[in-house]
This record gives C-alpha cells, sequence and structure tokens, in this order.
C-alpha cells in the first residue's frame, strides 16, 4: 500500500492508479448532502464559504456521537452519489479528493479527470475501524447540523482504494 500525505497535490493524484490501495495521513473535512448544500447555495449567492475546499479532501461520513475518551464515534462512509448533484462545483472552485462508498454518475467522473482531482473509496460498515484511524477531530462548520457538521479530521494511515483519478 502506498502511503500519501494530505493535502493532495495534482502530482500526487496524477501518480495514481484506480484500484491502487492507499493509506492516507494528514487533515480532511467531513461534508454530507445538508453540509454540500448549504456550501452550493453560499456559492450560488456569492457569499464566501465558511471553510476553504480549495486542494482539500472531503470524507462523505456523519460520525455518530462521540462517546467519553474518544476522538470521534462511529465514521463509516456515506453513499458517494447522493453527493453528485454538488460535485462538480466544488470541483470548480478547488476540492481535489473525496472519499466515499459507490458508484459516481457520468458527469461527476468527467468532472473529476477534467478537474484532476481523484474519488477514494473506503470500507463500508467499518466505520468503527475508521474511526480508530481519526486522531483529531474538530467542527469547523455548520455546528447546527449537528451530525452532518463540517468537520476537520486528522488521519493517519486511513485506507482507501483510489477508484477514480
Amino acid at each position: 500500500m502506498r502511503k500519501i500525505c494530505l493535502p493532495l497535490t495534482k502530482q500526487i493524484i496524477s501518480d495514481l492508479k484506480p484500484g491502487e490501495e492507499v493509506l492516507l495521513t494528514g487533515s480532511i473535512l467531513t461534508a454530507r448532502d445538508a453540509a454540500h448544500k448549504r456550501l452550493i447555495d453560499a456559492l450560488k449567492s456569492g457569499k464566501e464559504l465558511p471553510v476553504s475546499i480549495k486542494g482539500e479532501t472531503i470524507y462523505y461520513t456523519g460520525p455518530t456521537p462521540t462517546r467519553p475518551g474518544e476522538v470521534i464515534g462511529s465514521c463509516g462512509p456515506t453513499t458517494s452519489s447522493r453527493m453528485d448533484g454538488f460535485t462538480p462545483i466544488l470541483l470548480k472552485h478547488g476540492l481535489l479528493g473525496m472519499i466515499g462508498k459507490g458508484e459516481r454518475s457520468v458527469e461527476v467522473k468527467k468532472a473529476i479527470k477534467k478537474a484532476g482531482a481523484v474519488y477514494f473509496v473506503t470500507i463500508g460498515g467499518a466505520g468503527a475501524y475508521l474511526s480508530e484511524k481519526v486522531k483529531e477531530s474538530e467542527i469547523i462548520a455548520y455546528k447546527d447540523l449537528r451530525t452532518e457538521s463540517i468537520r476537520k479530521l486528522v488521519i493517519e494511515d486511513f485506507p482507501a482504494i483510489v477508484s477514480i483519478g
């Protein structure tokens, strides 16, 4: 498995091959449907985003509540196609990576390739295991969305597979 240090760069992405297994280490953002909708609404109305997405990787997850003594609750991947309507716009604004599960639409696949970005898949049904790879977690935007808030995570050796890149 290749170890990838985040944030991603176009050079790192250009060296990745579909099907390649990787271990991701560094900082990522989390966001699901509700947060994506708010990001797009902000962009469409000309407002500044509450967090920069330029060069970032978004993990499609909504962690369960954190138990005492833990960094984060279970945080398995959400079905990525639910974000397909938002993804091309975010890619145009500098998003470079996404982590989730499942297929993407033809339009999103084209947008990912055009942007020189990458889509990783990770293990569905393994949220408890994946939470062990999270070393830090902080809500940084849309706190009112609770589990769907945007978080900044610091991950270490987070397993993923290159799906589109």
